[in-house]
């Protein structure tokens, strides 16, 4: 496994991170705790997940799977750089979402509980909150940092002017502000990179790609197995099958499997920290290793881009 900094920060994180949406409602726990000491096992020190996940309203289910995991001893807990999220629905009452400062202390206290752990890694707000004023909700992470509870400060699915003015105002706190953004990334989404992708190179945020592979469909064909057999994806591979088609062809000339390639790509990009990876077994956590070993040259990421053309950065994408 190779290694790199976390945007700015002198954290050092596996170039793959261990997503854990599927623990719960898709893997089992014991399956669960097989695939994590695997990816410790091979390197993968760097574990996402969130309070929500799992699905059922309050629980944090997959948060406990972990909390379980920790539990077992062994160095886990030690080993891995842990990060989860705030801002969903945990309850039925007006406080139990977003980003007010009650919230964010009382689903600190609530995650911690069930991770088994007395800090968190990594603090991610999983949405922008804009009913709610960025000096709250940084005083807020301020005292979770200062009671030990909290290390750094993420988001997920910001746009580039929310991470650019939660910057501003963390700045004139004297506070480190944002080191990491998770966002929607892949060869068939490459929004982010009009203003997103300069956000984090400017302001040092490492980005962390989800749904890297497009929910499984730049794995492969729809006949293959999972998520990309659902009618959505397939529709999804009608309407882009020209290109699709064209970059399985070249994953078939280099001799790499599309999905490793996919996320080997990400990893060829600016400001891309990790891809989220997120396996429902063991054997695909093991086949996406291969990914952090496959280089494109100058000509391979030329191709590849004329096949899914990206974005300039904004606003010369659509101004002279």
């Amino acid at each position: 496994m190779e290694y790199t900094h976390l945007g700015r920060t002198g954290l050092k994180v596996s170039k793959l991170c261990l997503g854990t949406m599927n623990f719960g409602p898709r893997t089992t726990e014991e399956d669960s705790y097989v695939v994590m000491d695997r990816a410790l096992e091979v390197g993968i020190n760097f574990f996402d997940t969130a309070d929500v996940y799992g699905w059922k309203r309050g629980e944090g289910i997959t948060e406990q799977i972990i909390g379980r995991w920790f539990a077992q001893g062994g160095g886990r807990r030690e080993k891995t750089v842990l990060a989860t999220k705030v801002y969903g629905d945990m309850g039925e009452w007006p406080n139990t979402s977003r980003l007010s400062a009650l919230h964010i202390r009382q689903a600190c206290d609530d995650s911690l509980r069930r991770l088994k752990t007395d800090y968190i890694d990594l603090y991610q707000m999983h949405h922008v909150d804009r009913n709610t004023p960025w000096e709250e909700i940084w005083q807020a992470f301020e005292i979770l940092v200062q009671q030990g509870k909290v290390l750094y400060a993420g988001a997920s699915n910001f746009a580039g002017w929310h991470i650019a003015k939660a910057n501003e105002v963390a700045a004139k706190r004297n506070y480190y502000g944002l080191v990491c953004e998770q966002s929607k990334y892949s060869l068939l989404d490459r929004m982010v990179e009009l203003e997103v992708v300069p956000a984090c190179l400017d302001y040092g945020l490492g980005l962390i790609p989800w749904s890297p592979l497009h929910g499984g469909i730049l794995g492969g064909p729809p006949e293959a197995e999972g998520r990309r057999n659902d009618d959505h994806a397939k529709n999804i591979y009608i309407q882009k099958k020209d290109q699709l088609e064209a970059w399985f062809g070249l994953c078939a000339e280099r001799g790499e499997r599309p999905a490793d390639a996919a996320l080997a790509w990400l990893l060829h990009q600016k400001a891309v920290t990790a891809p989220i990876i997120g396996p429902r077994t063991l054997e695909q956590l093991d086949n996406s290793l291969a990914a952090v070993e496959i280089k494109f040259d100058e000509a391979a990421l030329k191709r590849i881009d004329e096949i899914f053309p990206g974005y300039k950065t904004a606003p010369e994408h659509y101004a002279w």
